[in-house]
C-alpha cells in the first residue's frame, strides 16, 4: 500500500485513483509493463469524470482481466473468473463505503464547472479516494490469492502480502 500512497498523493497529480490502483495491483502481481497507466486514464473520477463506477474498481477491474486471461487457458472460463473477482470486490466495496459511485463518494459532479478544481483543493481525494484504492489493492489482491488456492489453478506471480 505505502506505493499506491506514494503515487497517488503526490502533489502532481500526475496519476488519477484508476491510474494508482491498476499500477499497484499490476506491480503486486508482476504483470509488465507494470508501470503503464494508460489503459485506465480516462477511467478516474468514474470513468472520464462521469461520476460513474469508482477508479479503484475500474483499475482494478482491468487487473482481474489480465489476470484470469493469463491463468485461464478458456477464454469463457477467464471472462467468468474475472467477472466473479469483480463482482466481489464491488459487494465488500459497497458494504465498506456505501456505493460504487464516484460522485456519491465525493459528493462532487466533477464535470460541472469548477467542481474538479474544488475537489482537488478540498483533499477529500487524500483521505476518502486513499482508502477506497487501498481497499480495492488489497481485496482483488485477496480475492485472487484465494482462488488461486483452489485445486488446479496456477498461483498468479506475486503471490504475497497485500499490505505491501
Amino acid at each position: 500500500m505505502l506505493r499506491a500512497r506514494a503515487l497517488f498523493l503526490d502533489d502532481a497529480n500526475t496519476y488519477g485513483c484508476a491510474e494508482v490502483t491498476l499500477i499497484s495491483l499490476q506491480e503486486h502481481f508482476a504483470l509488465s509493463p507494470a508501470a503503464d497507466s494508460s489503459p485506465a486514464m480516462a477511467l478516474n473520477g468514474g470513468v472520464g469524470y462521469s461520476g460513474g463506477v469508482c477508479g479503484a474498481i475500474t483499475g482494478a477491474a482491468l487487473v482481474a482481466g489480465r489476470l484470469a486471461g493469463g491463468f485461464l487457458p478458456d477464454h469463457a472460463a477467464a471472462k467468468r473468473e474475472a467477472r466473479r473477482l469483480v463482482q466481489e470486490l464491488m459487494q465488500g466495496f459497497t458494504e465498506e463505503f456505501g456505493s460504487v459511485d464516484c460522485r456519491t463518494l465525493t459528493g462532487y459532479d466533477l464535470l460541472a464547472p469548477g467542481q474538479h478544481q474544488a475537489f482537488i483543493d478540498s483533499g477529500v481525494w487524500r483521505q476518502g479516494c486513499m482508502r477506497q484504492i487501498e481497499f480495492a489493492v488489497g481485496r482483488l489482491a485477496r480475492l485472487v490469492e484465494g482462488a488461486a488456492r483452489a485445486p488446479g489453478v496456477p498461483s498468479p506471480p506475486g503471490s504475497g502480502n497485500a499490505g505491501d
